[in-house]
């Protein structure tokens, strides 16, 4: 087993280094903390977010053990902290860790523990350990550090029993959650003075009165309600009043939807002026004058908390706006001077990602192809349009439509692709869970009840949600394997990942290494892939280009 370290950082910058061996380093600083590090140890962390002084301080942390984010690979969902985690494995009741002390009188009625005491005679962790109000001395910070080795050695023998991919991909998990740290802390770079003008002609001057608030409010609405003349007082915020209004100009539609209502855009004026005022609304109302004043810092960096996992499938999220900025705000993502962007993009990651986790030869050797729709189109006898729709059906468990025909023909042409997917939507069906490629455990006991219509609903949504989960999750895996590669290899070259947004990365880099970065990019996800499948059988590609702002990719 591979010889481990552990850090943890306390109360007011107090912390613990352990080395694999010898006696614990112990600091009353994070620049102390960060000096006892050394770069060929693997060091355990309870969270990366725990440790977020350190790594603030500049503590590269490439070699780490994230126990929280190992938890949920291996059990699913969200709750990993210490308590719990601790609890599972000394066979304690997750239910009953003991709650932080509230200061009421409650407090008098619970057993006395003594103050250096990690474990209550119960068995479980302090609860004030878990929040951190425990950890004001050194000594302290150094056996919570001990608990947090004992955990992942523990984590680690279930990982490697379970494989060499399981082990790499608790690797790369935690290198991504101290990416997020990195990301939160760095900021995403803004051209504050483009921010306010894209804001200025979606929403208005900057309000400064709740009168000047409403008055622009009534200035995005106007255009709507001149389309249908005599209208009266519509509130466009209101799906009811939305739809008589459409109605009333002859346009009859189920729901006021975006896609619903693009069908229906030559339809009436009225349609395409609901669409430009939904686009107008939502930066006004959400990326607005409020969220330029409360997310992008005074050195022009926008800011939000980033998460490894997403506690479905694994995804990387964030907020503050970073993981859905509407791309009419985009050209306001601009590189400081004397620097560029390197924006890589996975092509066609989904079904490539079904090609590799299936083992599908025929269907594996469709990816190397640029284009993989096109010889899997070749083998239907279909359009490159039909195919594509087909396959994306195919994963999200969808088997009406025009495509309907081609799926039949993909269950011929590539069986064993389209039997893994089964299997996961008749284990989803049953409310079993299902494992992604690295051994991510997705749950899908959904909570149900209802009558039986309810009830087959909830099942035909576990299903589908399955499916598309062992896809989904393990595309997130290759991309934070993938992540975790590029921060390190880019490093040198004096770069930076600003942005992780689903399939897609934004390396902020000096002009003069532009290129060479890009080079280092593309290298990195044939190695992250090479090794997250074990070998080469599937190609993964990338659109990389270099851009001052990131409207300017294609």
């Amino acid at each position: 087993m591979e010889a481990l370290g552990a850090v943890v950082v306390g109360a007011d910058g107090v912390g613990a280094v352990l080395p694999p061996d010898g006696p614990p380093v112990l600091a009353g600083d994070p620049g102390t903390l960060l000096a006892a590090l050394d770069p060929a140890v693997r060091y355990v962390t309870w969270s990366a977010s725990a440790v977020a002084p350190v790594i603030r301080a500049g503590a590269r942390l490439d070699r780490t053990w994230d126990v929280a984010e190992v938890h949920r690979l291996a059990h699913g969902g969200w709750a990993a902290g210490p308590e719990r985690v601790w609890a599972l494995l000394h066979g304690l009741d997750p239910q009953g860790v003991p709650s932080a002390p509230t200061g009421d009188l409650f407090d008098l009625l619970s057993d006395e523990l003594p103050p250096e005491d990690l474990v209550r005679p119960d068995g479980h962790l302090r609860a004030d350990a878990v929040t951190g109000a425990w950890l004001t001395t050194p000594s302290r910070c150094a056996a919570f550090a001990e608990a947090a080795r004992q955990v992942a050695r523990h984590q680690h023998e279930g990982r490697t029993r379970a494989g060499r991919r399981a082990l790499a991909t608790a690797h790369a998990e935690s290198a991504a959650a101290v990416l997020c740290v990195e990301l939160a802390s760095d900021g995403l770079p803004i051209d504050r003075e483009a921010a306010r003008r894209l804001v200025t002609e979606a929403a208005g001057d900057e309000p400064h009165t709740l009168a000047e608030e409403l008055a622009a409010r009534e200035r995005r609405d106007a255009p709507v309600i001149a389309a249908v003349p005599g209208t009266g007082h519509v509130d466009l915020r209101n799906p009811a009043q939305v739809k008589q209004l459409l109605a009333r100009a002859g346009v009859d539609v189920p729901s006021t939807r975006k896609w619903v209502l693009e069908a229906q855009v030559a339809a009436h004026p009225v349609v395409p002026a609901l669409l430009e005022w939904r686009t107008r609304e939502r930066i006004a109302t959400t990326y607005g004058w409020r969220w330029l004043r409360e997310h992008v810092g005074s050195d022009d960096r926008l800011r939000g908390a980033w998460a490894a996992c997403d506690g479905a499938a694994g995804r990387m999220t964030a907020q503050a706006g970073l993981h859905n900025l509407p791309s009419e705000l985009r050209p306001a993502v601009a590189a400081d001077a004397g620097h560029v962007f390197v924006r890589a993009d996975l092509g066609q990651v989904e079904p490539r990602v079904l090609a590799a986790v299936s083992q599908d030869r025929a269907f594996a050797a469709a990816t190397r192809e640029d284009d993989l729709y096109a010889p899997v189109a070749a083998r239907l006898g279909v359009e490159r349009a039909v195919a594509k729709i087909a396959v994306l059906a195919a994963m999200y468990g969808q088997r009406s439509g025009p495509a309907a025909e081609a799926l039949r023909g993909l269950e011929r042409e590539y069986p064993v692709a389209m039997a893994h997917l089964q299997r996961a939507q008749d284990a989803g069906r049953r409310g079993e869970p299902v494992r992604t490629f690295g051994g991510r455990v997705v749950r899908t006991d959904l909570p149900g009840g209802g009558g039986e219509d309810e009830r087959d609903t909830l099942t035909s949504a576990r299903g589908r949600f399955a499916r598309n989960a062992v896809i989904q999750g393990s595309a997130a895996e290759l991309f934070k394997a993938w992540a975790a590669t590029v921060r390190v290899s880019v490093r040198p070259l004096g770069g930076r990942i600003v942005l992780c947004l689903h399939d897609e990365l934004l390396v902020h880099v000096p002009q003069e290494h532009a290129e060479r970065a890009a080079t280092v990019v593309d290298r990195a996800l044939t190695d992250a892939a090479r090794r997250w499948l074990g070998g080469d059988q599937v190609r993964f590609v990338a659109d990389t280009s270099i851009v001052r702002r990131w409207s300017e990719a294609k």
